[in-house]
């Protein structure tokens, strides 16, 4: 036996597709024990099943809860170095207690109390923060302050130096998303710790990334090469808005705008590529009108939604849940998902959509068409 003593441990048994049990078998077995060998043969159902069976499971997690927890850590946890955040991530009950909304998303509620800074660090993980509510936060990546305000979606690719400040007398909360279980799971995280204090407290309308990078259509001539990322660090509701509308404005002008009827779609993309804002994680905005019913979906990879405004009924994996404004929930691989709504429902989505098309395993099912 090695010094590290093996975890293999084999049973014979006397099933359908196994050997028959014989004092010859159990003693390979104890010999494959031994040299830390798995058979193939026992194991194959759970590595190779007739389709994706994921070990996270639907799930739900109400806004009006998440929100009242995080102001109650705003008065007992501080931030600075050592826990660098206030944020309470949600944990999938199938992933067996760890921090992670999906095997490859991670999602949180991040809670910043007047006046308050988060200190500033990098991470190789990519991530994003929406805002369901509130205004009076800036993130400032490498020097750059940001505004946060409802309905902006604010990417910021792995390894940037980023801290938060609030400058208003008003707490605020936010949804963070990040790829951290997909890092973890690749053993490719790096993190560093940056000053202690924010060196750029400036709070602009614009930042320096959007004055460059948010004129529809049109790009820079110093920058013409396709970047990893987006260099584009807020999307602004007010443009996600108007494109929605739009959509279902051209619908009923008899236009082929929308995903289907009712139902308007943005993707937020790279402004140097028109692909993901990043390489792992993929953003989208849903609007569904009035009295919409989504087809029943079912795709490879991960998503986790939240719901932006209005309110209505969402199916995920056979659960069945009413859903208001700011609740979370995930769709894991392969779970079927519809949603409809009778008064209009937005609703933000991440996914892992990117990794999963590259390594082409992305594979869709809709409801009513042929795979």
């Amino acid at each position: 036996m090695s010094p590290i003593e093996s975890a293999v441990k084999l049973e014979v048994v006397d099933a359908p597709g196994q050997p028959h049990p014989t004092p010859e078998l159990a003693e390979l077995y104890r010999g494959l024990e031994v040299e830390s060998l798995v058979p193939l043969w026992t194991e194959i159902g759970d590595l190779m099943p007739g389709a994706p069976d994921s070990s996270a499971v639907a799930h739900l997690w109400r806004w009006k809860h998440l929100l009242a927890l995080a102001e109650r850590t705003g008065d007992l946890v501080p931030v600075g170095r050592g826990g660098e955040r206030r944020v309470l991530a949600l944990a999938n009950p199938g992933l067996g207690g760890r921090p992670f909304a999906t095997p490859t998303l991670w999602a949180a509620i991040q809670y910043l109390k007047p006046f308050e800074d988060a200190p500033v660090h990098r991470h190789t993980q990519h991530a994003f923060r929406f805002v369901v509510e509130g205004e009076g936060v800036w993130t400032v990546v490498n020097g750059d302050p940001v505004a946060m305000r409802r309905g902006d979606f604010l990417p910021q690719a792995g390894w940037n130096w980023h801290g938060h400040h609030n400058v208003s007398s008003e707490p605020m909360a936010w949804i963070d998303g990040l790829d951290i279980p997909f890092a973890r799971h690749v053993e490719s995280t790096f993190f560093e710790f940056g000053p202690d204090e924010i060196e750029q407290r400036e709070s602009p309308e614009r930042s320096r990334s959007e004055r460059l990078w948010a004129h529809p259509g049109l790009r820079p001539l110093t920058q013409l090469g396709p970047a990893a990322a987006t260099p584009l660090l807020a999307y602004r509701w007010e443009h996600t808005d108007r494109a929605l509308d739009e959509q279902l404005a051209l619908e009923a002008e008899g236009y082929t705008a929308t995903l289907e009827p009712g139902h308007a779609a943005i993707r937020y993309v790279n402004p140097t590529s028109g692909g993901d804002v990043m390489r792992t994680l993929r953003a989208e905005f849903h609007r569904l009108a009035p009295d919409t019913r989504t087809a029943t979906r079912r795709e490879v990879g991960s998503s986790v939604f939240q719901v932006f405004d209005g309110g209505g009924t969402v199916d995920v994996g056979g659960r069945r849940w009413d859903v208001e404004r700011g609740d979370l929930f995930v769709v894991p691989s392969w779970q079927p998902f519809a949603a409809e709504t009778a008064e209009g429902l937005d609703l933000f989505r991440f996914s892992d959509a990117p990794i999963i098309e590259r390594l082409d395993l992305d594979r869709v099912e809709v409801e009513g068409t042929t795979p």
